[in-house]
């Protein structure tokens, strides 16, 4: 794994601490949640599935390390950092909270207990790749919340911010419970339900939208989705209603989707299709689909894009990776930030569920009656099990109720005064 995907001053500071002596010190850091995206009561974590593959493969090529002894910031790095990059492996611990878990703010998503440089080099990394897919996964959760038991479809790539972002992004829209995605590399990598037909370019191809149609069912049968917005959305129910099955629906692309999809659905029933679904698609988000589904227009599935793959109405997340607490000889030193609005809270942390609060407390505590929800996923460089597929961290989302209280241990209190 590219060991420059990284910011340039997690190298610097890796430096520093080499010509510092400091590589045999022990460092643990807190990825948390400072605070949840905007409109956000809660988020569902995921991308923990990249940040494993990343540490697990971090190492750097003689290219890489060359190009680094290049640059200014390492004139006076010691010859033996160099050595110590080529040999650069993970051996440290994580403890995560599964993909598909409901977090709430000021809560950890990970921490990482490493020697210092090992843990200090993945910040960048753990930063983007899991906070990106959880904003992902928590704008599906809340898209699915609001079409009540309709499916949605995730079609975003095309508006997503790199082809890369649009893969990653399925498997997050999936986890936050869409029912497949459009992303046939996404479906091919991580086993997700693939779902899509034609484009209005096909319907433009061909002579007559009949005739578009016609060829269409013979490829797909069962599995025809008929676009039939491209001239005339009534035309077009009408002309899949004269073609007949095989089928499995119809898609509304553009248009005032409670008026049309009732207009549709008149007509395909009177052409005997009442089992033939309507799916809509195009600017759709949460409100929209919310608005859509209050008018109780006959609407089976929703087509879901740029507002998906983007979150477009919340595309950050103030979540920060920091230094809890440092050891050396056996000698442990708790570490906090105390700045104005971005003070940290130290020691490793564990968090517990109880059935009605959340509990933070140090790492080395117990709490009878709850769930502890970091869980040790790499032990000395080592990943401890497989991972759980896309469908099964799928099936673990749930809706919260009502949000939860964050609630401080004690020691963990005691700790805070005293640092």
């Amino acid at each position: 794994m590219n060991g420059l995907l990284t910011d340039l001053y997690e190298l610097t500071m890796a430096a520093g601490y080499f010509a510092a002596g400091k590589e045999q010190e022990t460092g643990t850091f807190e990825f948390t949640l400072r605070r949840l995206p905007r409109n956000r009561e809660f988020v569902v974590v995921a991308g923990l599935h990249r940040a494993v593959e990343y540490l697990l493969n971090l190492s750097f090529e003689a290219s890489e390390i060359e190009y680094l002894r290049g640059l200014p910031n390492f004139r006076n790095a010691p010859e033996g950092f160099w050595k110590y990059l080529a040999d650069f492996r993970f051996t440290g611990d994580v403890f995560a909270v599964p993909e598909g878990t409901i977090l709430y703010g000021g809560e950890p998503v990970m921490n990482v207990r490493a020697p210092l440089i090992e843990a200090q080099i993945p910040e960048t990394y753990l930063l983007s790749a899991i906070s990106f897919e959880t904003i992902i996964a928590t704008k599906a959760a809340r898209i699915v919340h609001e079409a009540q038991g309709r499916e949605v479809v995730e079609f975003g790539t095309r508006r997503a911010h790199s082809p890369e972002a649009g893969v990653l992004g399925a498997r997050a829209a999936y986890i936050g419970g869409c029912a497949g995605t459009s992303n046939a590399l996404a479906g091919y990598k991580y086993g997700i339900p693939v779902m899509g037909t034609a484009a209005h370019s096909w319907i433009m191809a061909f002579e007559t939208e009949s005739q578009a149609f016609a060829e269409l069912q013979k490829l797909l049968g069962d599995n025809t989705v008929q676009l039939i917005d491209t001239y005339d959305s009534a035309a077009g129910a009408r002309a899949v209603g004269r073609l007949g099955k095989p089928l499995w629906g119809v898609r509304l692309d553009s248009g005032d989707f409670s008026r049309l999809s009732r207009q549709v659905r008149r007509i395909l029933d009177d052409a005997g299709l009442q089992d033939a679904k309507i799916m809509v698609s195009g600017d759709l988000d949460e409100v929209r689909i919310a608005e859509i589904v209050e008018t109780g227009a006959p609407i089976d599935a929703f087509g879901v894009g740029t507002e998906l793959a983007t979150s477009a109405d919340a595309p950050s997340m103030g979540s920060i990776y920091k230094l809890v607490e440092i050891e050396r000889a056996e000698s442990v030193r708790y570490t906090a930030k105390h700045s104005p609005d971005k003070s940290t809270i130290p020691g490793a942390k564990q968090l517990f569920r109880y059935p009605d609060y959340d509990l933070l407390a140090l790492q080395s505590e117990c709490a009878d009656g709850a769930e502890a929800l970091l869980k040790p996923v790499i032990i000395g460089g080592n990943l401890l099990e497989p991972l759980p597929s896309a469908r099964q961290i799928r099936d673990r989302v749930h809706w919260p109720t009502k949000p939860r209280r964050l609630e401080h241990s004690k020691a963990l209190e005691s700790l805070v005064a005293r640092v």
